[in-house]
């Protein structure tokens, strides 16, 4: 669709034009509405019905704060009258399609007559069998809303970078520069669980601990000893990476893909000052 507009320019001209206009691909006004009734319906009365979030927005959210069970529906691309429901099922995001016709609700091989039968049958933590064989049961309605956490990350690193240098050119003096800490999730040495401790990077040692709260480092490592620091694929894991130690190969796991690569950029900068001699 194209509309002819005049604005004004300002500078006592008239400007004159053509602007392209994309309507939804509805056949009728009466189709327009029922769609933005039940959705508008779905809104007010679905916490976690999130509309228009996008399919990576949704992984995103769901990876970062959810938990194994987390759900949210959403609007899907496949059509008007469509929902994807995404799910957190451990270390993934599953997606699940949900079709609303005539009124009537179809989600795999059920049918509900209507909204409210639709979500009352969500509440009741249904267990879904994925394509991959994998069963998940949907535990906790992740809503639109999220409270602010009241306790914020702390910074640790900060410096400025002048105009035209890259990260290579920083150099070690930088006051805070180079010191990094976090909770990762650590592959055992012996017995092969994974545990979560909190670590700390400083000068060229890295510690870890039982948690936050606890002085004493369970173990420390001399970065002087380690080989390399990279992604790692071997484990049935995301956000992987490892240190490479004569000894032993450390296994480590971060929360985010970002998370994960931020420790990969500043572990393999101090392997590079290291061996600078610096």
């Amino acid at each position: 669709m194209q509309l002819h507009i005049q604005w004004s320019r300002g500078d006592g001209r008239v400007g004159v034009g053509w602007v392209k206009w994309k309507l939804p691909l509805l056949k009728s006004c009466s189709m327009r509405k029922r769609v933005s009734d039940f959705r508008y319906a779905l809104m007010n009365t679905e916490s976690w019905y999130h509309y228009d979030l996008s399919r990576h927005a949704a992984e995103a959210l769901l990876m970062s704060n959810g938990v194994d069970g987390s759900f949210l529906l959403r609007n899907s691309n496949k059509g008007p009258e469509c929902f994807a429901l995404s799910v957190r099922a451990k270390d993934s995001v599953k997606h699940f399609h949900v079709q609303r016709q005539n009124g009537r609700y179809s989600f795999g091989f059920n049918e509900f007559s209507c909204l409210q039968d639709f979500t009352s049958h969500l509440a009741n933590q249904p267990l879904l069998g994925s394509e991959t064989g994998s069963l998940i049961v949907l535990r906790f309605p992740y809503p639109r809303r999220v409270e602010e956490p009241s306790i914020y990350e702390s910074v640790c690193v900060h410096t400025a970078i002048q105009t035209g240098r890259s990260e290579s050119d920083l150099v070690p003096s930088a006051p805070s520069l180079g010191t990094k800490e976090g909770y990762l999730v650590k592959q055992g040495g012996i017995i092969k669980n994974w545990k979560q401790r909190w670590f700390t990077l400083n000068r060229n040692e890295l510690k870890y601990f039982k948690d936050k709260m606890f002085p004493q480092p369970i173990r420390t490592l001399d970065l002087t000893a380690c080989s390399a620091v990279q992604f790692d694929y071997s484990q049935e894991r995301v956000n992987c990476f490892c240190l490479v130690f004569p000894e032993r190969t450390f296994y480590l796991c971060a929360k985010s893909g970002v998370e994960a690569d931020e420790w990969i950029k500043i572990l393999r900068w101090k392997l590079s000052q290291i061996r600078k001699g610096r």
